[in-house]
């Protein structure tokens, strides 16, 4: 029994070791006071520095963070709209209606790229920040409708039902008993937009425009060159950020299980 412990937990430790030993890698070089990322030098805050004096970069991250949030919040809008429609529909109209919706997520993403790249061209739209965000909801908007209608489903419909038997209109059944009830579904969906918008490139790479230069199509634009160290630096604040709000995240969690657990004597 101890062999089979130590196995499973050498395993473990070599499957974590392979996941996080190149971050662990970019962190550690992050620090390096020379560019050369295989000799370490010595020990340094200057790529932090000169990270926040470039325009360039800066410039991308703020584009990346106001087309994410744009996006994700119009995904969430729409798929959460399109989620209540698709749980009312019948059997035979909900599959086929479903089928389309995993499409975008099936499809990929090289050939969603050139299609909405077509679309716009077609439609004489012109590339920058609108075909970007509309983009980006297009691939976005599936996954909040699959975070949402699972939260349908489980809700007790007899609650609205009860809403208006005591004189809530339609409107207000929405906002005051659905909208609440599948809260937990449209949070998780608004959360996976966001993180799938900041990651993508194929897609914003084929429909960006001069002025709407997201971050990864910035990099991939400096790999063609040498990567800087200042990028090194960049994914170490991205990660330690994405790396605090999971830890919040799960803090709160496991407070409000315990504020539940003391509350029904578990």
């Amino acid at each position: 029994m101890k062999k089979k412990n130590f196995a499973s937990r050498a395993w473990l430790a070599l499957v974590f070791t392979f996941l996080y030993a190149p971050i662990g890698v970019l962190i550690a070089y992050s620090f390096n006071s020379s560019k050369s990322r295989t000799v370490w030098t010595g020990f340094t805050l200057d790529w932090y520095k000169k990270l926040f004096h470039n325009e360039e970069i800066i410039k991308s991250l703020g584009v990346t963070l106001v087309v994410a949030l744009v996006a994700s919040v119009l995904a969430t809008v729409l798929g959460t709209a399109a989620a209540i429609g698709i749980s009312g529909m019948k059997k035979g109209t909900r599959s086929a209606i479903m089928n389309i919706t995993y499409m975008p997520i099936l499809n990929p993403e090289i050939v969603t790229g050139v299609s909405l790249m077509l679309l716009f061209v077609f439609a004489g739209i012109d590339f920058g920040y609108v075909t970007l965000i509309l983009a980006h909801v297009c691939f976005c908007t599936p996954y909040v409708i699959l975070n949402v209608l699972p939260k349908i489903r489980q809700m007790d419909m007899s609650l609205c039902e009860a809403a208006m038997d005591l004189g809530c209109n339609q409107r207000q059944v929405y906002g005051k008993v659905i909208i609440p009830e599948i809260m937990p579904g449209i949070l998780t969906g608004f959360l996976m937009s966001l993180t799938y918008s900041i990651d993508d490139f194929v897609i914003s790479y084929f429909t960006y425009g001069a002025e709407s230069q997201t971050l990864s199509i910035t990099i991939y634009a400096m790999t063609r060159r040498k990567v800087s160290p200042e990028i090194n630096a960049l994914s170490t604040i991205i990660f330690l950020v994405v790396l605090t709000i999971l830890l919040v995240m799960n803090i709160s969690d496991v407070r409000k299980y315990k504020k539940l657990a003391r509350r029904d004597g578990i």
